[in-house]
């Protein structure tokens, strides 16, 4: 709860920043320092939350501060002090408004922090706007690139639209509940008799939710708007904020949906593996390492799909640890990218002699994309996917993302490939300073610490 007034309050401190303060570095210094305090606020938060379910609700039982939510706002926070450590210095490429996107972001956290504990369906649309709007304008920020503009006109479409879909959904199930609250909800799922005005609402929610999360079929705005949108906010758009949409997801299809599984289950995982196939036999044809990434980004939330569609314990510890692997590995990546000037394959070829420990961190987040042990993206893959095994259904499905992810690994290795083995003398956009240097290596040690002891993330739940 302190963590949802802290973020908005700094939100609107660096608003004021950005006309008190004239130089760049001070404000992404000001921004980091906040960053760093709104951490501390949700380590607060984590420590205080009560264990009575009674004393944890708020705005008349419409938020639902838990345990397990403080601990994934906590991780999420975290990632986002990371992301602005490392890319603090690219934001102020991106344009003169560098203030109003550290602005931007915090108000995404509080978006992230309402869709982590709402217990009602309006608080849970809010909190999706939120998240939203502010990428939007994050994604035409930078003025002097035509690509970017078109991504946030088409991004702003489509979510608007989704929109319209997500409020429908909400509308059929208080048709046929007549009430907003999630408890609520499953409580009448799961002692009236099948009613075909819940189903409705249930299937137009999961359309809006698999837009939000990049699902195929209603994946085709992703590619277009991640390569359109300034690289630095692309890293962000697809980690964190993918990880608050499906923590919404599974906390509402796991809450208030469950009981009626049996009639979603098959429909979600057809779902599913159309967002593993596009995702990754599409990554295979491209040219662009940063279209690539927003194709592999596709073809992780079929990972994550996978937590969803266990109703289990195992797919809440699977969500937590997929999305601080994806988050820290992929943040990591896009830090790299960011360094060069070329972002087709043939633009990394050679990095290994020219910049070897670049090359290195590049490797160990790419090991963790594709799922190789002793990194972090080994340990997700296998707890969403134990989660599903532990279900008991759906082993086709499961067979299909081993499949899928033998595939991942080949345009990710291509990647290391360029640099380690075909020759070239890759053209930088900025110096690696000691301090870029000291960042990467904590980001890589992160993604090999969750690989080998991931239960330091789960004890936290």
């Amino acid at each position: 709860m302190k963590a949802i007034i802290a973020t908005t309050i700094f939100g609107v401190i660096m608003m004021f920043a950005g006309l008190m303060v004239s130089n760049k570095k001070s404000i992404v210094a000001i921004a980091t320092v906040l960053f760093a305090a709104l951490l501390g606020v949700n380590i607060w938060d984590l420590t205080a939350t009560s264990a009575d379910a009674a004393n944890n609700l708020f705005f008349n039982n419409m938020l639902r501060i838990e345990h397990y939510s403080m601990w994934f706002n906590t991780l999420m926070t975290g990632c986002t002090l990371l992301y602005a450590l490392l890319m603090g210095k690219e934001i102020i490429k991106v344009g003169i408004h560098v203030a109003e996107y550290f602005a931007l972001i915090f108000f995404i956290l509080c978006g992230l922090y309402l869709l982590s504990t709402y217990n009602n369906m309006l608080m849970m649309f809010i909190g999706i706007e939120i998240l939203s709007i502010p990428q939007y304008i994050l994604a035409g920020s930078d003025k002097r690139n035509l690509k970017s503009s078109e991504a946030s006109l088409k991004y702003f479409l489509m979510g608007s639209f989704t929109t319209g879909i997500l409020l429908m959904g909400i509308t059929l199930l208080y048709g046929a509940s007549r009430s907003f609250n999630i408890m609520e909800i499953a409580s009448m799922l799961n002692s009236d008799a099948l009613n075909p005005l819940a189903l409705a609402g249930i299937l137009f929610i999961m359309i809006a939710f698999a837009f939000k999360v990049s699902a195929a079929p209603m994946h085709m705005w992703t590619p277009d708007v991640y390569d359109g949108s300034p690289t630095p906010f692309t890293a962000y758009m697809s980690t964190v904020l993918k990880a608050a949409a499906f923590f919404a997801f599974l906390r509402l299809f796991q809450v208030s949906f469950n009981t009626l599984s049996a009639h979603w289950t098959l429909i979600l995982a057809i779902i599913t593996a159309a967002t593993l196939l596009v995702g990754n036999v599409t990554a295979v044809f491209q040219q662009s390492v940063k279209r690539m990434l927003a194709y592999s980004s596709i073809a992780q939330a079929g990972f994550m799909l996978f937590a969803v569609l266990a109703v289990n314990k195992f797919a809440w510890q699977g969500i937590i640890i997929y999305a601080a692997a994806y988050s820290v590995a992929t943040i990591g990546l896009f830090s790299v990218l960011v360094k060069l000037k070329d972002f087709t394959y043939d633009g990394f070829n050679g990095l290994a002699k020219k910049e070897p420990f670049l090359a290195f961190t590049a490797s160990i987040f790419l090991f963790s994309l594709a799922g190789i042990p002793l990194t972090g993206g080994f340990m997700a893959k296998y707890y969403v996917l134990l989660a599903v095994v532990q279900q008991g259904q759906l082993m086709w499905l499961v067979i299909f993302a081993l499949l899928m992810a033998a595939i991942s690994v080949f345009y990710y290795f291509r990647v290391i490939i360029a640099m380690y083995f075909k020759p070239g003398n890759p053209e930088m956009s900025s110096t690696l300073t000691t301090g870029d240097k000291l960042m990467l290596g904590i980001t890589c040690a992160l993604v090999i610490l969750i690989g080998v002891a991931p239960q330091l993330f789960l004890n936290g739940i």
